[in-house]
């Protein structure tokens, strides 16, 4: 019995938001997460107070790019994070 390997190619890559610094302007940022994440606002607030603090997990580039741009704009410093892919195991020496 032969064991093949396959490895699965993915267009599109999974990407992680991630809050570094809220700014100033933190209420501002904390209803943008809020809007992003369907979070109340309270918690919002909470989370972009823990800030580094991951926003929005696994999402594609697209996703991920307008939500940078959105924090962005509420004058927070984010990053997008590309997660890596899967480890697949060589064939059986």
């Amino acid at each position: 019995m032969e064991v093949e390997y396959v490895t699965l190619v993915c267009d599109d890559v999974p990407n992680d938001v991630v809050l570094v610094r809220p700014g100033i302007r933190v209420l501002d940022v904390a209803q943008v997460v809020r809007r992003l994440t369907g979070l109340s606002l309270r918690r919002s607030k909470v989370l972009v107070d823990q800030a580094p603090a991951l926003i929005l997990a696994g999402v594609p580039e697209e996703a991920a790019e307008l939500a940078l741009t959105a924090l962005r704009q509420a004058g927070a410093l984010a990053e997008i994070q590309q997660r890596p892919g899967p480890l697949f195991p060589g064939p059986a020496a």
